[in-house]
């Protein structure tokens, strides 16, 4: 370190000089700390920003647990509310008996002992077992013949064709609906559904021809999806969900309105404002809809309830990666309070016990806002940014009566899985596929979806439907749930 010089033998201008030039040096370094200061404050804030980034999982965040790739994803039901196995009330599969067996293979006892060689007579007891197993299944031709005769007055008498039956050789109602029901239903890639059908059945079909059946189905389906979306809107509660969706190489956006009955899917280039505008339906909505709260569904006009289960999680990593107490006792207020709507019965709860969970809803916010105080506004252009915590507390204080929706309208759900699970399905077909090729056959598939979701939720037997639908007798779902 430098020495300073001996002040005995300095004159006095140069005992000022020094002392100006110290000064000059120690607000240098001042200078220099305010800014070492401030670039560490912005590091430390980063270095929090990434940290909670990595913190992120399917258990605290929207991230979806395939996202998680081989790590051991954490459930947030806790250990022991449903044990493994069938659930209370589940029926079951259990393979039974029948009493008509379709055939009998006797298997007769010898007709004497292998003992002592007397012959054996008497009642012998009778034990049986049987065999549940396929026939073998084979390509059925039906061919189908017209005639024709001229009378002898002139006139030619021709019989005629079945409408359904246009062209010289066509597969079959049962074909094609085997051909939708794998690859709409199971998801099933065109090419695998195309060998599954030749494997099994000998039926030798090309992918080409399998898509063709599936733009026939699509085109039979459009009126019947068109009156869902118009139940969906006419509905006192539906969710309303969207996701990305690759179609021939772009982004597009898969959006789903659903009821407890009713499914709906919808593809469109846009995610909010502009797809709410081209498909009507959410604008026609004038219940209740239970959404994840992004800005564009709040400008639709309804009554809104937000997701229970995105703040859960999110309550889950503000407990856990920030450490704040206020988090984890939101949590067991909205899940206490869910537990009591669901022993309700679809009963409203009372006046009393609904003033009480929002007291104590506020209470927990005063604390959430006494640890998460707002920063001032940096002088920036645009919002400052806030903290994860901060931004939580600011939605559920903001939103209060549409968190805690569910507690006074006993139709509105906890959260919106629902809609989340209308989705869940075609994203795992996308997977499969990569993306889907072309427009055409992303919208056929939603329209395809649509009616076998739907027709899921109400029990119907979707193969022999769509059978039917081939037949040209489309079974019509229940419109008013």
């Amino acid at each position: 370190m430098e020495r300073l010089p001996d002040l005995a033998g300095l004159t006095h201008a140069e005992k000022d000089a020094l002392i100006h030039a110290l000064w000059d040096w120690v607000t240098a370094l001042r200078q220099e700390v305010v800014r070492l200061t401030a670039e560490v404050t912005r590091l430390q804030g980063e270095v929090a920003h990434l940290r909670g980034q990595m913190a992120k999982n399917s258990r605290n965040s929207s991230i979806p647990s395939s996202a998680e790739g081989l790590k051991k994803t954490k459930s947030m039901r806790k250990q022991g509310s449903r044990p493994p196995g069938g659930q209370p009330g589940h029926s079951g599969s259990t393979l039974k008996q029948v009493a008509q067996p379709d055939h009998v293979v006797d298997h007769p006892l010898p007709e004497v002992c292998d003992v002592c060689g007397e012959s054996l007579t008497g009642q012998a007891t009778t034990e049986i077992r049987q065999v549940f197993d396929l026939p073998p299944v084979t390509m059925e031709v039906t061919e189908h013949r017209i005639h024709a005769l001229r009378c002898t007055c002139g006139k030619l008498h021709r019989s005629e064709f079945p409408p359904e039956v246009t062209a010289p050789v066509q597969y079959g109602p049962g074909v094609k609906a085997q051909a939708v029901y794998l690859t709409q239903h199971h998801m099933l890639p065109v090419a695998r559904t195309a060998n599954v059908l030749a494997d099994l059945y000998g039926v030798p079909i090309s992918t080409g021809t399998v898509q063709a059946m599936i733009g026939e189905a699509s085109e039979r389906l459009a009126p019947t999806v068109a009156r869902i979306a118009d139940a969906v809107a006419q509905a006192d509660v539906a969710g309303a969900d969207e996701s990305g969706f690759r179609v021939a190489g772009k982004l597009n956006w898969l959006h789903t309105a659903v009821t407890d009955t009713l499914t709906w899917l919808g593809l469109h280039a846009k995610r909010g404002k502009a797809a709410f505008e081209d498909f009507g339906l959410l604008y026609r909505l004038k219940g209740t809809l239970v959404h994840d709260g992004w800005a564009s569904y709040r400008e639709l006009t309804c009554t809104h309830a937000l997701c229970n289960a995105h703040h859960l999680r999110e309550l889950t990593f503000v407990h856990e990666e920030c450490g704040q107490a206020w988090a984890k006792r939101m949590i067991d207020l909205l899940v206490s309070a869910h537990h009591e709507t669901v022993a309700a019965h679809g009963q409203p709860l009372t006046a009393l016990r609904i003033q009480a969970i929002r007291t104590h809803y506020e209470a927990i916010l005063a604390e959430a806002a006494a640890a998460n105080p707002e920063k001032p506004a940096s002088g920036r252009r645009g919002r400052t940014a806030q903290s994860v915590p901060f931004n939580l507390y600011r939605r559920l204080r903001d939103h209060a009566d549409d968190v805690l929706r569910f507690t006074t309208d006993p139709r509105v759900p906890f959260s919106n899985n629902l809609a989340e699970q209308a989705i869940r399905m075609p994203k795992v077909k996308h997977k499969i596929a990569g993306c889907f090729r072309t427009t055409e056959g992303a919208q056929a598939f939603c329209i395809i979806r649509s009616y076998l979701a739907t027709l899921q939720k109400q029990h119907f037997d979707l193969f022999q439907s769509l059978i039917q639908v081939f037949k040209g007798n489309t079974p019509q779902p229940n419109f008013s749930g």
